[in-house]
């Protein structure tokens, strides 16, 4: 039985033909799911996709009209799944559930000290031989404060980088983490780790509750000189009242690894088109944002993982097991 894989980077697609190996034949493609491509899934029982992919009923109603009964994530998040749709539909669907989050928290970091130091406008200087050091100046971390919103694995992988600074920790989520709290990590409300803050990483899930977290009221609480970061979920910061804050002038830097329409554009060559998204389009141009698509998770470590756990997703499914990573069950 052939598998058909969705939205596969070429750096990828040997880690997944790798694991597959032995279990079933596999094909991989490098366009993303949505209305248009879903009829190339006909015949599939079993479809994998990516992070980006659009899985609402639409989507859903013509895989399950091709045949699909099966849809593996290969990513945490789900928050582009209609699990209504699907239970609906007879279709079961499964996520992976855990991979390293060493890769994320790590590459938050990467991005609060890029802004902080001003990596990217030095290099650019540097490749034109202009070594000046005017505009180049950052901050010590040690001894500043670092609010993390969401600490859980990832979130308690950048508080441990950060205790590692030498930084002062605050917290916020729904349920504290011990491990964090011996880290030193104070649990505050919202709106005063925003206020204390001098770093303000996301670690959240995107759901409804958390859509727009960092709204333009959370921005304005924030202090004039902070560094923002996300590496979670575009729709957690509202990207509008975002660009509102840096044109009148506030936040050292701003690292942005998603993006809340980044759908139809991250992953994707797009730099011989305009772009329509006039959001994105000022975004980028502030000299204190820094904006990377969507690859804070995207070490060997953390892809190897997420390719091994789909394959026992695939493997669950077909010997009737139910793991943790299911999010609809088999009907």
């Amino acid at each position: 039985m052939e598998i058909l894989a969705f939205g596969v980077q070429a750096d990828e697609k040997p880690l997944i033909e790798r694991a597959f190996h032995g279990h079933d034949e596999i094909r991989c493609l490098d366009v993303f799911l949505n209305e248009d491509t879903a009829p190339i899934a006909a015949g599939r029982e079993i479809v994998s996709t990516s992070v980006n992919a659009d899985l609402g009923a639409g989507v859903l109603e013509i895989l399950a009209a091709g045949g699909t009964r099966m849809v593996a994530q290969r990513s945490t998040g789900f928050n582009n799944i209609d699990l209504d749709a699907a239970g609906r539909l007879g279709m079961t669907v499964a996520r992976v559930s855990y991979y390293s989050p060493y890769s994320v928290a790590e590459f938050a970091w990467t991005l609060a000290m890029a802004v902080n130091r001003r990596i990217v406008r030095a290099s650019t200087r540097t490749r034109d031989f202009d070594f000046r050091l005017h505009g180049l100046m950052g901050r010590d971390m040690h001894g500043r404060t670092a609010g993390v919103l969401g600490t859980g694995k990832i979130g308690e992988a950048f508080a441990r980088i950060a205790h590692g600074f030498g930084m002062r920790l605050l917290g916020w989520d729904v349920a504290e983490n011990p491990a964090c709290m011996e880290l030193g990590m104070r649990y505050v409300p919202k709106d005063e780790l925003l206020a204390r803050s001098d770093l303000v990483s996301l670690h959240v899930p995107l759901m409804p509750a958390t859509q727009h977290l960092i709204d333009a009221a959370a921005l304005k609480a924030m202090r004039d000189d902070a560094i923002l970061v996300n590496s979670s979920r575009g729709g957690l910061i509202d990207t509008a009242a975002l660009v509102g804050e840096l044109r009148a002038g506030r936040f050292t830097g701003v690292g942005l690894d998603v993006y809340e329409a980044e759908a139809g554009l991250f992953f994707l060559d797009k730099s011989l088109e305009a772009i329509a998204d006039d959001t994105l389009a000022r975004l980028v141009t502030f000299p204190n944002v820094l904006v990377t698509s969507h690859q804070a998770y995207y070490t060997e470590d953390a892809v190897g993982q997420i390719v091994d756990a789909t394959v026992r997703n695939v493997l669950d499914y077909r010997e009737g097991r139910r793991s943790e990573n299911v999010l609809v069950p088999r009907s």
